[in-house]
Protein backbone atom coordinates (compact mmCIF):
# COMPACT_ATOMS: atom_id res chain seq x y z
CA UNK A 1 0.00 0.00 0.00
CA UNK A 2 1.19 3.52 -0.76
CA UNK A 3 1.32 5.23 2.64
CA UNK A 4 -0.07 8.54 1.35
CA UNK A 5 -3.06 7.00 -0.42
CA UNK A 6 -5.04 4.08 0.95
CA UNK A 7 -6.56 3.40 -2.48
CA UNK A 8 -3.27 2.81 -4.30
CA UNK A 9 -1.28 -0.40 -3.96
CA UNK A 10 1.98 -1.53 -5.51
CA UNK A 11 3.15 -5.10 -6.03
CA UNK A 12 6.82 -5.39 -6.92
CA UNK A 13 8.57 -8.68 -7.63
CA UNK A 14 11.62 -9.75 -9.60
CA UNK A 15 9.23 -10.45 -12.51
CA UNK A 16 7.74 -6.95 -12.64
CA UNK A 17 5.72 -4.23 -11.01
CA UNK A 18 1.95 -3.73 -10.84
CA UNK A 19 -0.13 -0.79 -9.65
CA UNK A 20 -3.62 -1.39 -8.27
CA UNK A 21 -5.80 1.66 -7.77
CA UNK A 22 -9.29 1.63 -6.33
CA UNK A 23 -11.90 4.38 -6.41
CA UNK A 24 -15.36 3.49 -5.08
CA UNK A 25 -16.18 0.56 -7.38
CA UNK A 26 -13.59 1.18 -10.13
CA UNK A 27 -10.31 -0.70 -10.24
CA UNK A 28 -7.36 0.17 -12.45
CA UNK A 29 -4.54 -2.32 -12.88
CA UNK A 30 -1.34 -1.26 -14.62
CA UNK A 31 2.10 -2.74 -14.80
CA UNK A 32 4.89 -4.17 -16.90
CA UNK A 33 4.04 -7.85 -16.45
CA UNK A 34 0.84 -8.99 -18.19
CA UNK A 35 0.84 -12.37 -16.40
CA UNK A 36 0.86 -10.61 -13.02
CA UNK A 37 -2.07 -8.43 -14.11
CA UNK A 38 -4.03 -11.40 -15.51
CA UNK A 39 -3.56 -13.51 -12.38
CA UNK A 40 -4.65 -10.59 -10.19
CA UNK A 41 -7.78 -10.10 -12.34
CA UNK A 42 -8.58 -13.83 -12.10
CA UNK A 43 -8.13 -13.80 -8.33
CA UNK A 44 -10.34 -10.70 -7.94
CA UNK A 45 -12.99 -12.23 -10.24
CA UNK A 46 -13.12 -15.33 -8.05
CA UNK A 47 -14.03 -13.17 -5.04
CA UNK A 48 -16.01 -10.27 -6.52
CA UNK A 49 -18.45 -9.85 -9.36
CA UNK A 50 -16.45 -7.93 -11.94
CA UNK A 51 -16.96 -6.52 -15.41
CA UNK A 52 -14.02 -6.09 -17.79
CA UNK A 53 -14.13 -2.60 -19.25
CA UNK A 54 -11.13 -2.93 -21.57
CA UNK A 55 -8.23 -0.57 -21.86
CA UNK A 56 -8.59 2.59 -19.84
CA UNK A 57 -8.94 5.89 -21.64
CA UNK A 58 -10.25 8.14 -18.85
CA UNK A 59 -10.24 7.74 -15.08
CA UNK A 60 -11.21 10.38 -12.53
CA UNK A 61 -11.07 13.13 -15.15
CA UNK A 62 -7.61 12.16 -16.36
CA UNK A 63 -7.08 11.08 -19.97
CA UNK A 64 -4.53 8.30 -20.33
CA UNK A 65 -2.59 7.77 -23.55
CA UNK A 66 -0.07 5.04 -24.22
CA UNK A 67 2.52 4.90 -26.99
CA UNK A 68 4.03 1.43 -26.73
CA UNK A 69 6.55 1.92 -29.55
CA UNK A 70 8.07 4.95 -27.79
CA UNK A 71 7.42 3.51 -24.31
CA UNK A 72 5.52 6.64 -23.28
CA UNK A 73 2.59 7.05 -20.90
CA UNK A 74 0.73 10.35 -21.04
CA UNK A 75 -1.66 11.86 -18.51
CA UNK A 76 -3.82 14.81 -19.54
CA UNK A 77 -6.36 16.78 -17.50
CA UNK A 78 -7.58 19.09 -20.28
CA UNK A 79 -11.17 17.80 -20.15
CA UNK A 80 -11.25 18.20 -16.34
CA UNK A 81 -9.80 21.72 -16.56
CA UNK A 82 -12.39 22.66 -19.21
CA UNK A 83 -15.18 21.29 -17.00
CA UNK A 84 -13.98 23.44 -14.08
CA UNK A 85 -13.72 26.52 -16.31
CA UNK A 86 -17.27 25.95 -17.60
CA UNK A 87 -18.57 25.44 -14.05
CA UNK A 88 -17.23 28.87 -13.05
CA UNK A 89 -18.26 30.42 -16.42
CA UNK A 90 -14.64 31.06 -17.35
CA UNK A 91 -14.45 28.84 -20.45
CA UNK A 92 -14.06 31.88 -22.74
CA UNK A 93 -10.95 33.01 -20.85
CA UNK A 94 -7.73 33.36 -22.81
CA UNK A 95 -4.53 31.59 -21.73
CA UNK A 96 -1.50 33.70 -20.82
CA UNK A 97 2.15 32.93 -20.23
CA UNK A 98 3.33 32.68 -16.65
CA UNK A 99 5.48 35.42 -15.21
CA UNK A 100 8.25 32.93 -14.42
CA UNK A 101 10.71 31.89 -17.08
CA UNK A 102 10.74 28.25 -18.12
CA UNK A 103 13.30 26.14 -16.27
CA UNK A 104 13.89 28.68 -13.50
CA UNK A 105 15.32 27.12 -10.34
CA UNK A 106 14.47 28.71 -7.00
CA UNK A 107 16.18 28.08 -3.68
CA UNK A 108 15.81 29.02 -0.02
CA UNK A 109 18.86 31.30 -0.37
CA UNK A 110 16.72 33.61 -2.52
CA UNK A 111 14.06 34.04 0.19
CA UNK A 112 13.91 37.35 2.05
CA UNK A 113 15.61 37.05 5.42
CA UNK A 114 15.25 40.39 7.16
CA UNK A 115 12.03 42.21 8.04
CA UNK A 116 12.98 44.94 5.56
CA UNK A 117 13.39 42.40 2.73
CA UNK A 118 10.07 40.76 3.65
Amino acid sequence: MVSEDHCAYVKKTIKGIMFFTLYINDILLAGNNIEMIQSTKQWLSSIFEMKEMGKVRYILGVEITLNRSKKLLGLNQEAYANKILEHFRMHYSKPVDTAVEKGLTLSLDQCPKTNKEK
